[in-house]
Formats: structure tokens, sequence, C-alpha cells
């Protein structure tokens, strides 16, 4: 009996052991998550936060200790980016180019992806296949084409050329995203619409594109994201301010007021702020989009 009560109280012991080394070890990975997350956070977001306390700061304060906060928070450095460089012509001419190259985007896609989701057609493989294509295509293999034919058509240096050139770019990626994203709507609320009288393209307005609103916030974040922050084709492509971009701006500062680091931390925060802001204001309709992708997968 007294056996048996010590195995017991030896199998106890050792189950708890056990237990306590588990928890133990759940409570050192669970610690090194939330580390990980945090220096992932930090690599994120330090370089924007670092660039606009900087922006606060003066020459002087800057050359003292890159890491320190600033003794005032004024808009003098930003009221010397806007006077040291067009940043304002710049800023406009990239609202009116980025603006209408993503209406145009998404409007484009919205319609193609649908028929390429729902629909099957001759030579389809062989449209998805040359769109996936130009996504491999470099930027450099089509600068010299596109400057002979813009020279020859009479839209060098115009915002028109960029739109087209900006529209053309962000199509590629924004099909597959669209075209994945239809896929995941169920036919039945279509075929619902039709069985109650619903014409084409009374389903498509009505019922698809409603559905497919977290798609659609999705492809224009991206397009606004990386037009805005375009650089290659807003440099060859111009030559003067008409058509000229914030990230021509923002090089002209590193070219021309490379020591006024003051003014380019300026620079750069009211080059990237419009990027958060449409974040801010698209990500719950892009976490939706993603959600949706999931739950389908």
């Amino acid at each position: 009996m007294a056996v048996n009560q010590k195995t017991n109280q030896t199998k106890h012991t050792v189950r708890n052991a056990g237990i306590g080394r588990s928890l133990a070890s759940k409570g050192i990975l669970g610690t090194c998550k939330y580390l990980f997350l945090l220096l992932i956070i930090l690599i994120s977001i330090g370089p924007i936060i670092w660039a606009f306390l900087s922006s606060f700061k003066t020459y002087a304060e800057i050359n003292a200790s890159a890491i320190s906060l600033p003794k005032s928070f004024n808009l003098n450095n930003y009221a010397d980016a806007f006077r040291y460089a067009p940043i304002q012509k710049y800023f406009l001419n990239s609202i009116i180019i980025v603006g209408i190259s993503v209406v145009v985007t998404v409007c484009f896609v919205a319609m193609c992806a649908y028929i390429v989701a729902r629909y099957n057609f001759k030579m389809k493989t062989i449209l998805v296949l040359m769109i996936s294509a130009s996504l491999m295509l470099p930027a450099q293999a089509i600068s010299q084409p596109l400057f002979s034919i813009f020279k020859a058509l009479g839209i060098y240096d115009t915002k028109i050329g960029l739109i087209i050139v900006y529209a053309a770019m962000g199509i590629p990626m924004s099909f597959f995203v669209m075209t994945s994203y239809y896929k995941t709507i169920p036919v039945a609320l279509e075929e619902s619409a039709y069985i109650d009288g619903a014409t084409f393209l009374q389903t498509f307005f009505k019922v698809v594109l409603p559905l497919a609103k977290p798609g659609l916030a999705t492809i224009a974040m991206l397009q606004f994201i990386n037009t805005w922050n375009e650089f290659y084709f807003a440099l060859m492509l111009t030559s003067g301010d008409t058509a000229r971009t914030v990230p021509i701006a923002l090089n002209y500062y590193l070219g021309t007021f490379a020591n006024n680091y003051s003014a380019l931390f300026a620079a750069v925060i009211i080059t990237v702020l419009p990027t958060i802001i449409v974040f801010i204001i698209l990500q719950k309709q892009v976490m939706e989009s993603l959600t949706e992708g999931a739950v389908k997968g």
C-alpha cells in the first residue's frame, strides 16, 4: 500500500513537472513572438517616426543628436520646404495624376476582371498569360519606346502622358487581385438576380459591385501607393514643372538642399503623409478583402 502511494506521488510529481515545463516553454515562445512583432513594428514605422520628429528640429539639434526629441514643435521647417522648392505645384500634380490613374484603373479592372472570373471565352488563357507577362516586364525595357511614342504623339511632359503610364502599370496586378476576389462571391447571388428579372448590367452594378467594395478598395489603395511614390517614369517622361510629381520634388531637395536636413525631413513627411491617410481611410475594406480571401481558401 505504501509502495503504491509512493508510486502515485512520483507520477503526480513527474506530471506536474512536465506541465510546468510545458507552460514555461509556452511562456518563452509567447514572449519571443511579442518581441519579434515589436521588432517588425519598429523596423516598419521607426524611420517614419524618426523623420517626423526630426522635421521639427533645427539644423543644430539634428547635428547635436539624431535621436533626441525636438525642443519645440513648430511648422517653420515645413514653411521652408514649400519656400525652397515648388513642392505645392508638384503636390497638386501628384493629386491630379494619381487620382485620375486610380479611377481609370479601378473602373477598367472592375469590369474586365469580372468577365474573366465568371465566363469562358476564346483566347482567355492567352489573355491571362499576356497580362501575367506584363508583370515581368522591367520598366527600363519600355522606357525608350515610351519616350519616342510620347514625343511623336505630343504628350511628353504632360499630365495625360503620366496618367496613361500609371494606369497601364496598375492594371496587371489589380486585375489578378480582383479576379481572385470575384471568385469569392457566390454565383448563386447573381443567378437569383437573373431569376428575378435583372439584366446583366443591373446584376453587375447592384449586386456584384457592392459585394466587391473591399476588393476595389484594395486595388485603389495599392494603385495609389505605387503611383504616388513612382519616380522613374515621372523623371523620364517630364522635363519641367508642368507634370512633375512629389517624388521629383524630394529628389530636388536631395540635390540642391542636401545639407538642410530640417527642410528635407519636412519634405519627406509631406511626401508620405497622403499614403498614410489613404491607408487609414481604406484599411477596413482592405482587411475585409483579405479576410474574404482567407475564408474562401
